[in-house]
């Protein structure tokens, strides 16, 4: 589950077992060693083994040590302070140099991703994840980010509020641990086509209901992309020129759209509505007899029928239905109360 941390772990881990390892041997020898030599008897030898290996300074039991004795407890004092500087100086580095402290704070991340529910994946965390990671935030989305570039999770990692996972998403044991069967989408942003087919195709393959959004750098990629099950795919340099050229010709239309769609204001958003809870006094009725600019003050623009079909500026007489989604323009507060309104009939 921990993947992004386990080298840590490995490295913790070893140096503690081999540690609490010597540690055992030098009380079990030391035990056997007081037992034969000196004949003491069990607790009497573990006693003297504690107060050796501890250096106390106590007195030892019984009579005085035998040449033999004294020898050995020499031996015994050497050698269970070189464990205890083994284990003490990889202890303290762990601790000095943060990795005490990134191994807490990794842990706490996998715990958060584990009770993830209808969250978003981020493969990749150049511009384009960069970017989407912004706008989910500003939404209130949660999301977790998968990189597998030692630099860029170093990157992540100084930010606190991010949830991240360092590991190849192409391999399922990595979204698993992303929580993928209880994510509601993946946004695929590597710069390489070729691994975005591999991650689509086994993000699909592990949650076949999942909505997934695929970067594409070549033309000849986007085919590839949908059908390895892309529900989406998008080419940044394509969307690039097209706007460029749009803003020769019609510079009012797209810094217009721009201000709607980019969130610029609070004043106005372009929100979808779906009409899966539409209260039952509205199925089979007619835009108009919605009465939306009446009850809320907002405007539909756009409706999409039955998940299939696109309809913009649709007719007042048209019919609505469960399967249908609609797209809305008005201002926060407008949105809300037709939210409330089609579900209500109030």
């Amino acid at each position: 589950m921990d993947q992004h941390y386990n080298k840590f772990q490995e490295v913790s881990s070893r140096t503690l077992k081999i540690g609490f390892g010597l540690l055992f041997l030098i009380v079990a020898i030391g035990v056997t060693g007081y037992h034969y030599i000196e004949e003491l008897n069990i607790l009497d030898s573990l006693y003297m083994t504690i107060i050796t290996i501890s250096t106390v300074g106590f007195k030892e039991v019984g009579a005085p040590l035998t040449d033999l004795g004294k020898i050995f407890t020499m031996g015994m004092i050497v050698s269970s302070l070189g464990s205890f500087a083994y284990v003490g100086s990889n202890m303290a580095r762990f601790v000095f140099d943060g990795e005490l402290a990134n191994y807490i704070k990794t842990y706490r991340v996998d715990k958060k991703i584990a009770k993830l529910k209808n969250h978003v994946i981020i493969v990749g965390y150049g511009r384009n994840g960069e970017q989407a990671a912004l706008e989910l935030a500003e939404h209130g989305v949660e999301f977790v980010i998968v990189d597998r570039r030692d630099n860029v999770i170093s990157r992540i990692h100084d930010n606190p509020d991010l949830l991240y996972i360092r590991g190849d998403a192409t391999h399922e044991d990595v979204l698993e641990q992303a929580n993928i069967h209880r994510a509601q989408a993946l946004i695929a942003t590597t710069p390489n086509d070729a691994d975005n087919v591999f991650v689509v195709l086994t993000a699909r393959s592990m949650n076949p209901g999942l909505t997934v959004i695929s970067r594409a750098s070549e033309l000849e990629s986007q085919m590839k992309l949908k059908r390895a099950g892309a529900t989406n795919v998008i080419m940044p340099e394509r969307i690039g020129g097209q706007r460029m050229a749009k803003l020769v010709h019609q510079p009012d239309v797209v810094e217009f759209l721009e201000y709607i769609l980019l969130q610029k204001t609070k004043d106005v958003s372009l929100e979808e509505l779906s009409c899966k809870n539409l209260a039952q006094c509205f199925v089979g009725k007619s835009i108009s007899e919605l009465k939306v600019r009446e009850i809320s003050g907002a405007n539909i623009i756009g409706l999409k029928i039955s998940g299939a079909r696109y309809v913009f500026n649709p007719d007042p007489q048209m019919i609505l239905s469960r399967n249908d989604q609609l797209f809305v323009l008005g201002n926060p507060v407008q949105i809300e109360k037709l939210k409330v309104a089609m579900v209500t009939g109030e």
